[in-house]
This record gives C-alpha cells, structure tokens and sequence, in this order.
C-alpha cells in the first residue's frame, strides 16, 4: 500500500531513498530499565521512550543529536508526531528506534520533520499493538530534496514550531495563573465557617439580595448545603416541570434550564459544567438550579471544579458519586457581590486560555499547510534568501 504523496511524480533535483539508506540505526544500544531500576539511580540525564522522556537518571547510553521514532505505541498516521529529536547526553527504552542522519544524504532536522509527516502506517505490523519493526523501519520511503532546499524547509518550519512553542507557554503560563488564583479565592482564609442563617432562608424565598459580609454576618461566610442554595430548596427533576412531549413524561429524564450547574456522577466523575440550552439528562448527571438572590451558577461552576469531586466519591467496582454525597458537601456562600466578581475574574482567564488555544490551532493549520506544499515539493522554497533570513550559510 503506497499513500499518494509517495506516488506523485517527484519535483526536479528531488529522489527518494530508504530510510536505511540514509540514516544510521543504533537500536542495539538501547537498554530498557524497570522503574524500580530507574528511582535506585535517579539524576539529571533524560530516560527516554516511544513518545518522549519519561524519566531521569544518573547515566546516559547515547551523547549528541539524534531522532527518536517510536517503536509501538506510536501514533503513526499524517501528523501523528511519532518523532522527536534529543540533544546531549541520554537514555533509551526499547519501544523507540534511535537514528541518525547519514552526512551528505539527509539533515537530522529534515529526517525528523518528513518522518513526522508521512504516514506511516503502511510499514506497520500488527493489529492489537501496532509496531514499527526495524526490518520495516529501513524500508521507509523517504523524498529527498538537495540539502539546501531540506535545510531550508527545516528552517521554514522550525520558525512555525517556535511560535507554536511560545503560545504553548503563554497558555501554560495563563493556565498556572488561573490555577493560584482559583487557590486563593476559592479558599479564602477570611471566609469564617458558620451555619446557615434565618436571613439567608428570607432571601431565599424573595427576600434583599446579600450584599456583604458586614450587613449580614460581620465578617463571617455561611458555609451552606447545596439544597440551602437551589429553588424550593431542591434539585430540579420532572414532577416539578410540565414536559409537553410525551416521550418525557413517563422517563426518567430530568429537564434542565439553560445557564445551570451539570454535574456528572457517573463517568466522567466530577466534571462539572453549564449547559446553554435547555436539555434532558438522566440519572448520570445531576441538574443543580440555583437560586439567583443567592447564588451565582458561574461562581459554583469554578467552585466544585477546584473542589475535585473525585475524591468524595464512593469506593467500588465502578467508582460514583450521587446526590445525597453532594446533598451533604459543606459549600461556601460569600456575598453575592463577591461570587460575581470571583466569577468574571476567573471567566477572563478562561477568555485568555481560550483565545490563545484558537491562536494554537491556527498556527498548527499553518504548519499543515506549509507541511503539504514544502515536503511534497508543490510549492519550492527560495533556498538562498531562507538560509540568509535563518542565519545559515
């Protein structure tokens, strides 16, 4: 089986060569170590395995450039990122083959960019486990444009991978700040645990919305429990809604408005969101309608996400929450004001985060593209004016 970017006729001053051709294989060096092996010699030298270091040690088999390419557990196909490249001093498992590029026939940065590219599932071996055997990793056809125009192609896209990089770290970076954040004002020390109060119960039934700590509580927070915040002080099940169709009124679905709290029990365990449409849901998934003079859904959403649910669930076969362990869950009720403000705080750095995953995935249909047209030849680089822009000679 050949992919068509293999049989397309190749472009002028290009051939194609076997991998085994033009790269030196040391797959006899590799050494796998258990990890009980690997925590008696821990240290500051790379472990390395199919798709990436794993962990560190104290001694190394290998010291320079190579690229690694995953053995099994690969994901082989177009794109699938089954190469990467070391530098320095390292080790290897078994489950990664170690290459290096032949001088004068291929770049170590060309061969790790075309290998992950290329589909290659057609030199793979066995249907529960894939694997790349070393017999069919030598007979990988590989197009080979002249040196300068791979080195040029490497520096296209080697450029594209340094903007995805810096938008990883900003992502990673916003996401760390969320992270303190959500510590600090979801487990705010000035929050002082006290019991639920009459002029809570007031407001719950139509009463002054709360305004602050000091009108109320003089500087206390009433640690609640989720019924105490929700309308009729209940979840919402389908006695208490008219369901017009007819299918629905004798399920055991639940109909929930939009704008509030899902909360998974089964499967997903934990998972919490806000459904924006009206939907129906089963006994999976717990509908928690909140009582607005109250409560703010996108305050408790951030809430009982930074609370990890999964460590409140009931130890079996197949580990689940259910309503009476949320039911019985003391939960914060600051201020209304405060929970809409901890709310758009939080909510901008989701904004943030999302924004800069739309800027990634951009930049990755980007990289695709360039993929494409340089590595198949249909569109050819100006090697000279390439290699002067990324300071080669």
């Amino acid at each position: 089986m050949t992919s068509q970017a293999q049989t397309k006729k190749l472009p002028e001053g290009w051939k194609k060569d076997k991998l085994g051709d033009v790269a030196e294989i040391f797959d006899n060096k590799r050494i796998p170590l258990s990890e009980i092996e690997r925590a008696k010699i821990n240290g500051p030298y790379p472990y390395c395995g199919a798709n990436g270091i794993i962990d560190h040690i104290n001694k190394f088999i290998f010291d320079g450039e190579y690229v690694l390419l995953a053995e099994d557990g690969g994901d082989f196909k177009r794109f699938g990122n089954s190469a990467y490249l070391m530098n320095g001093k390292f080790w290897v498992n078994n489950h990664a083959h170690v290459l290096k590029a032949i001088e004068g026939e291929i770049t170590n940065q060309y061969l790790l960019i075309i290998l992950n590219y290329l589909d290659l599932n057609q030199y793979v071996v066995g249907s529960t486990r894939k694997k790349l055997n070393q017999e069919q990793l030598r007979e990988i056809l590989i197009p080979l444009p002249p040196l300068p125009e791979q080195r040029a192609i490497a520096t296209i896209l080697s450029e594209v991978d340094r903007a995805l990089e810096n938008i990883e770290k900003e992502i990673q970076a916003t996401e760390r700040l969320k992270k303190g954040l959500m510590a600090k004002l979801l487990e705010n020390p000035n929050w002082k645990k006290v019991k639920f109060c009459t002029i809570c119960n007031k407001i719950q039934s139509g009463g002054t919305p709360l305004t602050s700590n000091k009108e109320f509580y003089d500087g206390e927070i009433p640690f609640v429990k989720i019924e105490d915040i929700t309308n009729s002080g209940k979840y919402i099940n389908k006695t208490e809604i008219k369901i017009s169709e007819k299918g629905l009124e004798n399920s055991n679905a639940w109909l929930i408005p939009e704008n509030n709290l899902l909360l998974a029990i089964y499967g997903s365990l934990g998972k919490v969101t806000i459904n924006k449409i009206p939907l129906t849901t089963n006994q999976a998934i717990l509908g928690i309608i909140l009582n607005n003079n109250l409560a703010n859904t996108e305050f408790y959403y951030y809430y009982f996400n930074y609370l990890d649910l999964q460590r409140y669930a009931k130890k079996s076969t197949q580990a689940n929450l259910t309503a009476e362990i949320i039911k019985n869950l003391d939960i914060p009720l600051p201020p209304l004001p405060e929970q809409q403000r901890i709310a758009e705080i939080l909510s901008t750095i989701d904004k943030k985060i999302e924004l800069e995953q739309k800027k990634k995935e951009k930049m990755e249909r980007i990289k695709k593209g360039l993929m494409n047209d340089l590595l198949t030849g249909n569109k050819r680089v100006n090697v000279e004016n390439v290699l002067k822009i990324g300071g080669e000679k």
